[in-house]
């Protein structure tokens, strides 16, 4: 599959190859995986108009035909994991592993949907007045923009294209052009399944597709995920003019290490959300806030954790830790590194680039000690193998320090004490939260989401996705004479 040159997809065909940008692997870059076209407006448009075409007939339809198709396409995934985990570890740098467990994850996501679309979600109530009845019923909205990230390239896709395609809406995803193949791919999926002509679109390109699918008045709603700039730009475009509009935009997540905690499981968790994934992870464990008592050695040995960890390529089946994504990214983390250095920080591990012997983007796994809490590190998400910690006195200081900032999405703490576990559980302001686990790692049958700038709009996933792909309609019955 190396070297593909990929197509937009529009109303059932493949349209439009081109090889105006290119998609590299991220442990060697000597590889170019893709060529992919640098779509249009006019792209978004055709696109939309396929949507808005077919919608209508594929909200008509029986649920059942809804959720045979999405069955099907889990079944293909399932089929096809070892396949598209290694393409996604070859594109987007995650370990073959990661890879894989993100296609299965992908295949289950579509499999609980199949279920979903025979779910009603509707109610039948007694109306305050004699002779009357009532009923609530769930309608499709129409035509879904999708606007997903380089970070979970088949997982993101999957878990907003589900929901959308079996409660009867039409698609048009943009993905990130760092991962278009895994984008492709899941595409070609779709296609092979049987999926009617127009219900799924796909159009590649670069930021300028993503503002004609929000600009666009045929697309009634835009489910995002990506950067705070970029999701207040979404937002505000498309609230102007009456989209509704989901956005999930990262978080800087607090775990919180308490005296009492056992100190190897406290680093296991550590570790696991801040290096594993690359850090790449919206939910990863970035800034870790540890009571005094434990403090000198709990960041000791995560340092000496962190300096453990085998960096290597993707495919490489003793790497621990992969690439960064891309070339900016990694120059981001060391840009973050730097800057906390020079805000007081201690480079407690790491913190350099990592040779292999490829062209690829390699970074340490790194701890940065002795932060303040006001520090950029401790404010702006990194998204890479970074991990700083701050010194507290105790559980109130921590709690407040987790509370602090502009992100609210995932939060954690590790302790054996039921009392502050309990109290974290409710006054962490935060949409999930995690007790003795990492701060990343979530389940795709449940809701997603955070507060304050991390999200904004009904939550993604699980039960609660009908809330964001659905509109109530309220029917009143009276007596028929």
């Amino acid at each position: 599959m190396t070297n593909r040159t990929l197509s937009h997809y529009i109303g059932g065909e493949f349209t439009g190859a081109s090889d105006a940008l290119e998609s590299l692997n991220p442990s060697d870059t000597s590889e170019i995986v893709a060529r992919f076209p640098d779509g249009s407006a006019a792209d978004v448009a055709q696109a939309v108009a396929a949507a808005k075409s077919a919608q209508p007939d594929w909200a008509a339809a029986s649920p059942e035909v809804r959720s045979d198709l999405l069955e099907k396409i889990a079944v293909a995934l399932f089929d096809r994991a070892a396949e598209l985990g290694e393409l996604l570890a070859r594109e987007e740098g995650k370990l073959r592993g990661e890879g894989m467990g993100e296609v299965l994850r992908a295949a289950r996501i579509f499999r609980y949907f199949s279920g979903e679309a025979l779910r009603r979600h509707g109610q039948t109530l007694e109306s305050t007045r004699p002779g009357l009845d009532v009923a609530t019923h769930r309608e499709a909205l129409g035509v879904v923009g999708l606007i997903t990230p380089w970070n979970f390239p088949i997982a993101i896709p999957a878990w907003k294209a589900a929901p959308a395609m079996a409660f009867g809406n039409a698609v048009v995803l943009k993905p990130a052009n760092v991962t278009p193949t895994v984008a492709f791919a899941l595409t070609q999926v779709i296609h092979e399944a049987g999926l009617p002509a127009g219900v799924f679109n796909l159009v590649l390109g670069r930021g300028d597709v993503g503002r004609a699918i929000v600009d666009h008045e045929d697309v009634t709603a835009v489910s995002f995920t990506g950067s705070q700039q970029v999701g207040g730009a979404v937002g505000l475009a498309a609230m102007k003019r009456g989209a509704r509009v989901q956005m999930e935009m990262g978080g800087k997540n607090p775990l919180i290490v308490l005296d009492d905690a056992d100190l190897d499981k406290a680093v296991a968790i550590a570790a696991d959300g801040g290096f594993f994934q690359t850090g790449q992870r919206c939910t990863a464990s970035s800034r870790v806030i540890v009571e005094d008592g434990i403090h000198d050695r709990f960041v000791a040995a995560l340092a000496e954790k962190a300096a453990s960890l085998k960096v290597g390529a993707a495919l490489d089946a003793d790497s621990q830790v992969g690439p960064a994504s891309s070339e900016a990214q990694l120059e981001q983390n060391f840009r973050y590194v730097g800057i906390a250095r020079d805000e007081g920080g201690r480079l407690a591990s790491g913190g350099g680039r990592v040779e292999i012997g490829t062209q690829g983007y390699f970074m340490e796994p790194t701890v940065v000690a002795d932060t303040a809490p006001d520090m950029t590190i401790n404010n702006e998400e990194v998204f890479g193998p970074v991990v700083s910690t701050v010194r507290v006195k105790n559980y109130d200081e921590a709690l407040e320090l987790a509370n602090r900032g502009n992100f609210g999405l995932s939060s954690g703490i590790v302790t054996n004490s039921l009392k502050h576990a309990r109290h974290f559980r409710k006054n962490v302001k935060a949409g999930m939260v995690m007790v003795n686990l990492p701060t990343a790692g979530v389940d795709y049958h449940v809701p997603f989401g955070g507060t304050r700038g991390s999200s904004y709009g009904p939550r993604e996933q699980g039960f609660a996705a009908v809330e964001f792909y659905t509109t109530i309609k309220t029917v009143y019955t009276g007596d028929c004479a």
